[in-house]
């Protein structure tokens, strides 16, 4: 078995690392020469946590990185996994879908192989049916079902658990005609996801099921934030206890119920910004979801108004942003609230200084100079009159008083709750704790 993965994103760096360190044949293609360098000598363009050393794994076994699309002649199975960037108004941008579904067309136009193409990539419902197939069809002068099997396979990925989520997902959906080429890979699948369920489905459903997770989980985030906001009004009120029985309901359960400054990531904001787009163009008024991200979008008001009425004015104020990647394990910042957070006090004349234990890098090639950036934790407190604790890493619950000793001013805004247990010689504000009476 030989299989091809075109695009070494997140999504598909992990897949063909994953694949090929079980001893498949694999073929990771990306059309960044730099980038597939740097991948053929072991080292990711991102942190993940356990990549490094399964990549390493790979590239000993079974895996080759190329630029050359031309690589998957002769493959069984072509994962493409490229990027859906969000346009200005909401909608997915296709274009990289295109090209490479394009480009791939012509290729197995060439070859007697029969391949099934994957594709992982979130796009919007239909797009399968009115995009993809066409193209595909258009170009390779053949027909799917019949020369070669098209199948949509949404991803689950979580950040800083990729590598167990692409060995032991919760579920693998299949969406497709089916046809031989889609018991194939339901084979494939129960091979190499042993007792995962298989959902089977069409195009269409395949690809709403991935949007319907996705704004579910912002869903959820939402209503646990504006929970904690009530309880932030009530004295003595401790969300964390609030979350923590609600999860015990097996009709709730307890992910994705730890309040903070709002969701981000490279998905939830982009995907539910595109299932809205799409409700309106279907004559679907989205209010819960409209609802959702409005909710979000006032965290970040909320926190910049705690700290206006803490230290005044802020232009001119020296204020510390601990954690940007937008959640902790790994160093993406894509759709990070503590983005939008830094972007509106550098508005309002702050001075900022970010730390942050793997993201610095990539807030550095946003912020460039016009803020400050510390590997250490002290070195990011000092001198400044505003703390504001972003991401939940571990390196920000050693936090104490000699810690904060050398702020000019003793103010600390914990949007996750990770200091609440400390006695600390600060005024300390947490979101989704009542004062104490």
């Amino acid at each position: 078995m030989k299989i091809a993965v075109i695009g070494l994103g997140f999504v598909g760096l992990t897949l063909s690392s994953v694949l090929a360190s079980r001893g498949i044949t694999t073929i990771g293609i990306d059309s960044d020469r730099k980038k597939c360098s740097k991948i053929a000598k072991g080292i990711p363009t991102f942190f993940e946590p356990n990549l490094e050393k399964t990549l390493k794994k790979a590239l000993k076994k079974n895996l080759i990185i190329t630029d050359k699309l031309s690589s998957i002649n002769n493959c069984d199975f072509i994962f493409i996994t490229v990027g859906t960037p969000q346009k200005k108004n909401g909608e997915i941008d296709l274009s990289f879908i295109k090209i490479v579904v394009r480009n791939v067309g012509k290729l197995i136009s060439k070859n007697k192989k029969k391949p099934i193409i994957l594709i992982k990539s979130t796009v919007i419902p239909g797009t399968m049916k009115n995009v993809v197939l066409p193209i595909l069809e258009r170009n390779s002068k053949k027909k799917a079902g019949k020369d070669f099997g098209l199948i949509s396979n949404p991803e689950f990925l979580q950040e800083s658990r990729a590598i167990h989520d692409t060995i032991k997902p919760h579920v693998v959906v299949l969406g497709g005609y089916r046809t031989k080429f889609m018991k194939k890979t339901e084979k494939f699948f129960s091979r190499f996801n042993p007792n995962v369920p298989i959902i089977i489905t069409n195009h269409q459903t395949a690809e709403m099921i991935k949007y319907a997770h996705n704004t579910f989980l912002a869903t959820k985030i939402s209503f646990i934030n504006q929970i904690a906001n009530i309880c932030q009004g009530i004295p003595d009120t401790n969300i964390d206890d609030v979350a923590n029985t609600m999860g015990l309901d097996p009709r709730i359960g307890n992910l994705f119920l730890n309040a903070g400054p709002g969701y981000g990531g490279s998905c939830l904001p982009k995907d539910i910004k595109a299932i809205i787009n799409l409700s309106s163009k279907l004559g679907v008024n989205p209010t819960l979801l409209t609802a959702v991200e409005k909710i979000n979008k006032q965290q970040i008001s909320h926190i910049v108004t705690l700290v206006k009425q803490n230290i005044g004015k802020i232009n001119g104020k020296k204020l510390t942003i601990l954690g940007v990647a937008f959640k902790p394990g790994t160093d993406d910042i894509r759709g990070s609230v503590s983005i939008d957070l830094v972007k509106r006090l550098l508005k309002l004349g702050a001075k900022i200084t970010i730390h942050d234990p793997k993201a610095l890098e990539n807030a550095r090639k946003i912020f460039h100079d016009n803020t400050k950036y510390v590997k250490s934790v002290p070195s990011a407190l000092k001198d400044c009159q505003c703390a504001i604790i972003m991401t939940q890493w571990k390196d920000y619950e050693k936090i104490n008083n000699k810690t904060i000793k050398q702020m000019a001013k003793k103010f600390i805004i914990d949007t996750r709750r990770v200091l609440y247990n400390k006695n600390l010689d600060a005024k300390y504000y947490a979101i989704g704790l009542g004062q104490k009476i």
